[in-house]
């Protein structure tokens, strides 16, 4: 069931779990969109490491 569709009743169980649905997927959306802005950032300035790491040898 879905919100779209006209058998969807909104009781206090549909609102909490849709709820805590969205406030997760936003979470997650938000830390994703984060991390991908910080490294498009980074290796536009230069920033970060070449192929193989940091070692020296």
């Amino acid at each position: 069931m879905f919100p779209g569709f006209f058998e969807w009743i909104w009781d206090g169980g549909h609102v909490v779990f849709m709820g805590g649905l969205w406030y997760a997927l936003g979470i997650i959306g938000m830390g994703l969109t984060f991390c991908i802005l910080k490294a498009a950032i980074e290796t536009a300035q230069g920033k970060g490491a070449e192929h193989g790491g940091d070692e020296h040898h």
